[in-house]
């Protein structure tokens, strides 16, 4: 199983009056991170593949550790977790080599901007998305 691997900078206004990165902005890492995933990685030049829209229908997150402020970088490491017809799962760990500071995941539904309704996960976007499927995680589509 591939994993996406995205380096997530902070910033220092993400800092809530404790001196930690605050809870909302992980859902803000977690977005750039399956954004980066999602669209930058898509398969083939031109290719439609979510480039349609897609809509976020749950988030799940385990704040394990704080995360303060520093200028390097944070890993945040995806992979789907589930394919269905019409929705699939991708889970997240935000880390540093020795320690994991956030679990999550997040069921995305592809979305037809243009009808304003769900749409199925096309062939090419499931043959993308296997790549980085964790198959001991994997659920029955």
């Amino acid at each position: 199983m591939a994993r996406h691997i995205y380096s997530c900078p902070l910033r220092w206004s993400d800092m809530d009056a404790f001196g930690h990165v605050n809870n909302v902005v992980f859902l803000r890492y977690l977005e750039e991170a399956r954004i980066d995933f999602m669209f930058r990685l898509a398969p083939g030049d031109g290719s439609p593949s979510f480039s349609g829209g897609s809509v976020v229908a749950r988030h799940e997150i385990d704040y394990l550790r704080p995360l303060v402020h520093r200028h390097e970088p944070v890993t945040i490491e995806s992979w789907v977790t589930k394919i269905g017809a019409a929705s699939l799962t991708i889970a997240y760990e935000i880390k540093d080599p020795d320690v994991t500071y956030v679990r999550a995941s997040t069921v995305v539904v592809p979305f037809d901007l243009e009808a304003q309704r769900p749409r199925r996960i096309s062939e090419e976007e499931r043959s993308f998305l296997q790549e980085y499927v964790d198959d001991g995680m994997m659920s029955a589509a």
